[in-house]
């Protein structure tokens, strides 16, 4: 087995970890902008309009308490149309991605408090940012190479060749020969794509039940869904072209589940 391969210690553990350790929600909120609680709210909506700003806060006293939204602004000052903070639209700036993920599935907005204070402001369209993608392109990566695992354990000696259509086998060839040629240490199953992977680990049928049994839908549809969220990352497109912000973040939590599966087989 290569090296690489015996080095696998990576898990969901290890990156779940790293994330609730170093990586919050401070690394990708945004400073709540504010008014004052006098100011005209025609004037205000208009500013919210040419900066693109669905919300503000308001701010009475020296602090920010409550907020208005640019939809229901009308004649008057803003704090008649002030919206009090409700504990369900607040989160701690020290909460991790992954958490900001599911709270972020049924509301566009949470606001950051900064101890007792809020001072920031964190939007679905923050999870485009570059923490985000690298934490989803670390569960990605972690499954493709427990994928590859499998394939190594199920196919010895490689004999999934004879699963692979021949264009599909040469793409293999073609990309092992250019990495041998750089000298390095792989072995064509190491040049096999995502999709290749998915499909032979799929011809299992204990491991495509067991996939379905505890993730609640098949596993062809959940891989090809990672994988078009792995195509996606790679090359820096919007992560929810052609679906929605929660049908993402449900997919994040099923990759979740899968990959703790994998890791047990």
């Amino acid at each position: 087995m290569p090296k690489q391969m015996k080095q696998l210690k990576t898990c969901y553990a290890d990156l779940r970890s790293l994330y609730d350790q170093n990586i919050k929600v401070r690394h990708v909120l945004e400073r709540l902008q504010s008014c004052n609680a006098d100011d005209d709210a025609l004037i205000v909506r208009e500013q919210l309009k040419k900066d693109d700003f669905d919300v503000l806060g308001v701010e009475e006293n020296g602090g920010v308490y409550g907020y208005v939204e640019q939809s229901n602004l009308g004649t008057g000052r803003c704090i008649e149309y002030r919206r009090m903070f409700l504990p369900s639209e607040l989160v701690a700036e020290s909460t991790p991605l992954l958490d900001l993920l599911t709270l972020l599935h049924d509301t566009p907005r949470m606001f950051v408090l900064d101890r007792n204070r809020v001072s920031g402001i964190v939007t679905r369209g923050d999870l485009q940012k570059a923490p985000v993608r690298m934490l989803l392109f670390g569960l990605v990566t972690l499954i493709e190479m427990h994928l590859l695992r499998l394939v190594r354990i199920n196919y010895p000696e490689d004999s999934w060749r004879n699963l692979l259509g021949e264009a599909r086998l040469n793409k293999a060839k073609e990309l092992f020969a250019q990495r041998k040629a750089r000298n390095e240490a792989i072995d064509l199953a190491d040049c096999l794509q995502f999709c290749d992977k998915r499909k032979m680990v799929l011809k299992i049928p204990e491991i495509r039940d067991y996939i379905k049994r505890e993730c609640g839908e098949s596993g062809e549809l959940l891989l090809k869904s990672t994988e078009e969220l792995r195509d996606k990352l790679a090359h820096a497109q919007d992560l929810v072209t052609g679906s929605t912000w929660p049908e993402l973040i449900d997919l994040v939590g099923k990759m979740e589940r899968l990959l703790e599966l994998l890791e047990g087989i």
